[in-house]
């Protein structure tokens, strides 16, 4: 069982973080590289790690959604068949000993309260220039109640101080969830905690939330840091892509399990950059990178001019209306391309993406360097498409099929070191005589399934092993 909120170390903390599915690998290394966390594991949709780096750090996980503190994680709880007995089971299962639950009360009003001056640190940065007499009264002003109680004020007695509020959110699946809904859950795990913690339920304004996650395999329990999310980034004020998939696929380069390396002084493109948010994201994480987005929607450039202006990255990311099948820069000038490729939606030539896909993949594949790196997020059908229809009907590529190897084998054997050619423009001649399709000369490095909250997509990466 894992209740250690705070290890032998008092800094020494247990955290979890919810993500999103697939980025779980993501988000353990991240973990161990930024803040040197230890103990780290993870089930799907949400990391446990332990650290005593400070709240600033933590924050600025790039790969996760929600960060909350351990009260516990323990084996699924197993119910009897009797309705009432069952009950208290989940209860005392859940709130168990109330001197843990002391415990984790003070350390996350300590916590707390270093998150909040975090926040005001970054408000004021950003409102740098600002009357000075308007950032020392954000700085004064705590962000909730409790904040300034959080263990630095003279104890009291347990009649002097006021009822902590909470709430529960809970989820569940398997056996738990067809006995009791997420609503039953939460009204008896609230009563348990008003009966054996003398805390006062509140469901529109508490000062904490619990976080409870029952199914066949886990229990878990944890009270949520901050209701803003860490995915929420402050230097995006247009949303268009997840945040967090957005930065798996310019995650840097010595992430063991990176999606994309992108290096200092790399070229990196996105031919269809939307509102700007993967350019956005690939910005922070490689300062001296210079950054192309195109777009052929005007509006959507608009968007995207603002959320580089908000960001102060104006001297690093330009902006053009250009088409992804006619991107207006030289062959193998590019180190990245990295793009969102539409999901089905028409496109400006007026075809569907899937049918204009082999085109603009093509047209990537010409500007980008030998050595470079092609990153695609793809729906699942145009994943499909990618990876079966369009090498279905490949000749075999030279530079990989061995005398003698039927094509398809080449072609479809695996998800790693895979040759990609198509049939729908000319071919290509090498020096030698020999026949060269285009997408011959990417190789596939990765094939990674994320979720988008209401629907999975695929990202891809590729190499440039040679030009034509």
């Amino acid at each position: 069982m894992d209740n250690a909120v705070i290890t032998e170390s008092y800094r020494c903390v247990r955290y979890f973080c919810t993500t999103g599915s697939g980025l779980e690998p993501l988000l353990v290394e991240e973990g161990k590289r930024k803040l040197l966390a230890i103990d780290v594991e993870f089930i799907p949709g949400r990391v446990f790690f332990t650290t005593d780096a400070a709240m600033e750090s933590i924050s600025q996980l790039k790969s996760a959604e929600r960060l909350f503190l351990l009260l516990h994680r323990s084996p699924p709880i197993r119910a009897p068949v009797n309705q009432a007995k069952a009950a208290s089971v989940v209860q005392q299962s859940i709130v168990g000993d109330s001197e843990v639950w002391k415990g984790a009360l003070c350390t996350w009003s300590r916590l707390r309260a270093r998150l909040t001056d975090v926040k005001t640190t970054r408000k004021r940065k950003r409102e740098e220039g600002q009357d000075e007499e308007e950032d020392k009264h954000t700085e004064t002003q705590p962000s909730h109640p409790r904040d300034t109680q959080s263990g630095v004020s003279e104890p009291q007695t347990d009649s002097e101080q006021p009822k902590t509020t909470f709430r529960v959110s809970c989820r569940s699946s398997g056996v738990v969830a067809k006995r009791f809904s997420p609503q039953d859950l939460s009204r008896l795990i609230g009563s348990a905690i008003t009966k054996q913690l003398n805390w006062r339920a509140d469901l529109k304004e508490p000062e904490l939330e619990v976080n409870v996650y029952l199914s066949d395999d886990y229990c878990v329990v944890g009270i949520l840091l901050s209701s803003h999310p860490l995915a929420k980034r402050s230097y995006i004020k247009h949303t268009g892509l997840r945040s967090t998939v957005a930065w798996a696929m310019t995650s840097v380069s010595n992430m063991k399990c990176a999606l994309c390396a992108l290096k200092e002084g790399a070229v990196i493109i996105d031919p269809m950059c939307g509102v700007g948010t993967i350019l956005l994201e690939a910005a922070q994480e490689c300062p001296n990178a210079c950054f192309f987005g195109l777009d052929s929607d005007v509006g959507q450039l608009q968007k995207a001019a603002e959320n580089v202006e908000y960001a102060q990255l104006t001297d690093r990311v330009q902006l053009l209306q250009a088409s992804a099948m006619g991107i207006p820069l030289p062959s193998g000038s590019v180190d990245v391309v990295i793009c969102d490729v539409p999901f089905g939606r028409k496109f400006s030539c007026g075809s569907s993406m899937a049918a204009a896909l082999p085109e603009i993949v093509e047209e990537m594949e010409r500007v980008l360097r030998v050595g470079g790196s092609l990153v695609l997020l793809l729906s699942l059908q145009l994943s499909t498409l990618l990876k079966k229809k369009i090498l279905k009907d490949a000749l075999p590529c030279p530079a990989t099929t061995g005398v003698g190897s039927p094509a398809s084998d080449t072609l479809l054997s695996s998800e790693t070191d895979t040759c990609v050619t198509h049939t729908h423009s000319e071919n290509a001649q090498l020096s030698d005589g020999l026949t060269l399709r285009p997408f011959c000369s990417l190789h596939t490095h990765s094939i990674h399934k994320v979720s988008l909250g209401n629907t999975d997509a695929v990202i891809h990466t590729y190499t440039k092993t040679h030009g034509h």
